[in-house]
């Protein structure tokens, strides 16, 4: 069967990447995005084009995932189109780069707001429907540097992606008993295929980073160019939607709750695959494993 699909964040990037991948196996595919009259009216277009070129369901809809209310109008009208929402997949995110004292407080909120907060709009608009229908699936783009090797200059960036990927396990084990599964897709760093680095936010406090680069001049040029090299040539961001459509093919009952995808292998599998084997455990010790995996639509609980 196949499913209908909201990604946020579907503008650029693995979001864009994964629409495409997701309706070309036969998916009804939604690509939210803000400003799709506007700023990303080329997107809206490239959408459709992409769509009557290959005979695939793929179609970009408003969705501002800092507004509650853009983001419930979104959902209201795929369920007005299809009566269901299969999978959700929290993509929306965004990238600052530089010393992590040059930016201001206000910075971090709106950074938090977009990377953490918006996937919380998301849920309580989405689950709703999954939860009533005792199936489905939440997919949450994480980030290596959540538990990886993180070189400075990332530090507000990587701080918002880890309060995501801890609210991403809390919730895996808040919706098993629902039936609704959870997936974590942990991206390394690609230097191909996004514009995460061309695109990132920058410190608004210049005068205090001025100051680091005196000691720290170039340092995310260099960062930037380690990365690149830690890569194999072959590896593409498409290697990350091409994982998150072979994960959503799979059977329900079936899929992964944890996979990485880092070419580069900055170590955050290995550190994931403790934390992830302490959680089976754990909640094993204290008679929750029911927890750990989606229970099936008809499951007495």
């Amino acid at each position: 069967m196949s499913n209908v699909v909201v990604i946020t964040g579907a503008s650029s990037g693995f979001g864009a990447l994964t629409a495409r991948a997701l309706a070309d196996t036969g998916n009804t595919v939604y690509a939210g995005m803000r400003n799709t009259t506007g700023r990303n009216a080329p997107q809206v277009r490239a959408a459709a084009d992409y769509a009557a070129e290959h005979g695939v369901d793929l179609r970009a809809i408003e969705m501002d995932v800092n507004s509650q209310d853009s983001v419930d109008a979104a959902v209201k009208q795929v369920i007005a189109e299809h009566g269901r929402i299969d999978v959700v997949m929290h993509n929306a995110g965004h990238m600052v780069t530089g010393p992590s004292e040059a930016f201001t407080p206000e910075q971090l909120a709106e950074l938090f707001d977009v990377n953490v907060l918006s996937t919380q709009r998301v849920n309580r608009a989405v689950l709703p429907h999954l939860r009533k229908a005792r199936r489905g699936l939440v997919l949450w783009v994480s980030s290596s540097s959540v538990k990886g090797g993180t070189p400075p200059y990332l530090g507000p960036y990587f701080a918002a992606k880890a309060a995501m990927d801890s609210l991403a396990v809390s919730y895996a084990a808040e919706l098993a008993r629902w039936g609704v599964e959870t997936s974590i897709v942990v991206p390394g760093s690609f230097t191909r295929g996004t514009n995460h680095f061309a695109h990132s936010g920058h410190p608004s406090d210049q005068a205090v980073e001025a100051e680091y680069e005196t000691r720290y001049a170039g340092l995310m040029e260099q960062v930037a160019q380690k990365l690149a090299a830690l890569a194999p040539e072959d590896a593409d961001a498409s290697m990350v939607s091409d994982e998150i459509a072979r994960i959503v093919a799979l059977p329900e009952g079936t899929r992964p709750y944890r996979v990485h995808v880092d070419p580069a292998d900055d170590g955050s599998a290995e550190v994931s695959g403790t934390a992830d084997r302490v959680r089976r455990t754990f909640l094993t010790r204290i008679g929750l494993d029911d927890l750990l995996t989606a229970h099936p639509a008809d499951a007495d609980v």
